[in-house]
Formats: structure tokens, sequence, C-alpha cells
């Protein structure tokens, strides 16, 4: 076991502090990574303060890693030291199940293993990003193309790829018109990847107070939802609609905005239970759908397809002794668009 140093929270709804935890030995598949950069998501404040559900503690988070492989076990083919790599939300999964075999492992009928608060095959809590080391088996590593800047990356691996594979999923692409709901860490990068893909792209936020940032990276159009008028203009619309955001909608308001056989597809995870009029779907064919990160496959195509376009995530780079003051301005709106920890500061 190697002792490194972390951010952890100790218990529920606790500020996070510095710690030092202890990884695993390098296995015969696995890969010991020098972790630059680590994005800050939603889901690790919801996680920390247990907002869906009893939680392991202490838990370091971090699900947004880019990094450096520093050692290799004696059966890995993919990688050698001096990569760059990143992880992802999960590090393991049963790779037997039918949707492990699809290259699904975010689907794996037996659950697949959390980055952090959750429980590795081994029977110990496995541990996130907040850290300077993490040890990964090959097989939920991915590679970081030379064109993406490792900071930039960090939250391509939750962020992006979360947005990628329902965009992929449900065929956005020229001719399509696709609403993005929410213009926060998720809301950018689906932005930016929707309208790589060819789409005709709108924003649908609060107010009108990110406008020129959403413009700039790639909507046609950006609406305010505070403007009753803007779900009459838009009614009937969409093809599809991505909805970003952890807070609860009024879900029948925005299915009236999808065409015949539209889809809404949730990928942020409110706390709070939300209501459904089943009238809203059946009146037009829709779809009420949701979707969860994407495979290793389509994850590393996704990287690829961001350095392809040359875009990473618009980042405000941060050290680890501003993550509870970050973690404030996440719940606040107070960010464009994602928080990267610079590692080195841990």
């Amino acid at each position: 076991m190697t002792t490194v140093a972390a951010y952890a929270a100790p218990a529920a709804k606790a500020p996070l502090e510095r710690t030092t935890i202890e990884r695993r030995p390098v296995g015969e598949h696995d890969v010991l990574i020098e972790i630059k950069f680590a994005g800050i998501c939603h889901s690790d404040i919801h996680q920390a303060r247990e907002g869906w559900g009893e939680a392991i503690f202490p838990m370091v988070p971090g699900h947004e890693i880019a990094g450096i492989v520093t050692e290799v076990g004696p059966g890995v083919t993919k990688f050698a030291a001096g990569d760059r790599v990143g992880v992802g939300c999960m590090v393991d999964s049963c790779r037997e199940c039918e949707n492990c075999e699809a290259g699904l492992e975010q689907y794996c009928t037996r659950g697949n293993v959390g980055t952090y608060n959750a429980i590795g095959k081994d029977g110990e809590p496995t541990y996130g990003g907040y850290s300077t080391h993490i040890v990964v088996d090959e097989a939920f590593t991915v590679r970081i193309p030379e064109g993406l800047a490792l900071d930039e990356a960090a939250p391509l691996l939750c962020a992006g790829i979360t947005t990628y594979s329902p965009l992929k999923h449900w065929n956005a692409g020229p001719g399509k018109k696709v609403a993005v709901v929410g213009m926060g860490g998720l809301g950018h990068m689906g932005v930016k990847i929707a309208h790589a893909l060819g789409a005709e792209v709108t924003v649908l936020s609060q107010s009108l107070r990110k406008k020129d940032d959403g413009l700039k990276l790639g909507a046609d159009h950006y609406y305010a939802t505070s403007d009753p008028n803007t779900f009459k203009e838009l009614r009937g619309s969409f093809d599809l609609i991505l909805s970003t955001v952890s807070a609860p909608l009024d879900l029948d308001t925005f299915l009236s905005l999808l065409k015949t056989d539209g889809a809404f597809v949730n990928v942020g995870a409110p706390e709070e239970p939300v209501s459904l009029n089943l009238f809203s779907v059946i009146g037009g064919r829709k779809t009420l759908a949701g979707s969860g990160i994407g495979g290793i496959q389509e994850t590393q195509e996704m990287l690829d397809f961001c350095a392809e376009h040359g875009f990473g995530a618009e980042i405000e780079l941060i050290s680890a002794g501003e993550i509870n003051e970050a973690y404030e301005r996440v719940l606040n709106s107070d960010v464009r668009y994602r928080f990267v920890i610079d590692v080195a500061t841990i």
C-alpha cells in the first residue's frame, strides 16, 4: 500500500480537509496515475452531503481525473509510463453481463464500481480524484489526446461524456433542433458538443445572464425560461431536449416544447422527486428518458471528438484550499463553467 495526500469529507455535510489515504499496490493490469487535475462535479457535492442517500465516509470525491501514468503492471498493454490519461465515473464493472460486453459498462447489470463512494471488488472503499495518485485497472483508463490540455480535459471525463452519450444516442446532428436546459458545467459542454455534431442549438436558461457565453460556445439561440413567452414561442420546436440541471423542473411545460416523436432526456439528477401528467407524453408520442455517463469505448471516442474539434471544458483553476468555497459557488451557480483543482496544491 502507498500513502498519498488527499482532500476528504470526514462526514456528511462536513467541510473537506487535507488528509492521507492508502492506495493499493499496482497489480497485474493496473496503472498508477499521478493526478494533475481533478474537476469538481455537482455530483461530488450531492454525495459529500448525502443528497442522494447514505454515503461512505471519509469520502474523497472526484471523478474527472487527468494525469500522467508513472507505473504499469506487468500485464498492461494499453499504456506506458509518461502517457496522458484520464479516469471518469467508474473504475470497474462485472465485465461479463450483456451490457458490459456491449461496451455499456455504465449500465452493468450487477452495478459498476464508482470511482469514489463505492466498494471495490477487494471489499475496500474507493477514493476519487481529490488526491495526488490513483491506481486503476487499464480497462477503465482512457487516453487523453495530445490536442487537449490536461486541465481542460479533466471535466470531459464526466461533463463531456454525460452530454456526448445522449446527444449521439438520440442522433443530434444536421437537420435536428436540440435544446440544452441549463448553462452550467454540463450544459456548456452540451452546447459545444451539439454544435460540433451539426445540430441547431438552443439554450434554455433561467435568465439571459450567460447569453453571450452561450452564443460564443456554439448556441444558435438563447431563451430565458423565466419569461412565459418562451414556452409559447417555442411550443413544438425541438427534436431533442437535454436537461442538465439538478433542480426539479415543470416537466409538463418542458415536454410541450417537443415535436411529435421528440425526446426529453435528463442527465441532471435533482435530489427531489418531480411530478408528471402522462398526457404530456401521450399527446405527441414523446419520450421522457434518462442517460448516465458512457462506456469506456464511448468515453475515448468523446475525447478524440473533442480533440478533433479543438475544444475542452471552460474552466476556473483553483487550489485545493479553495474546494469548500468552490462547492458553495457551484450551489450558487457562480462558476464559468467548471472548477478544476490543481492537484499539485494538495
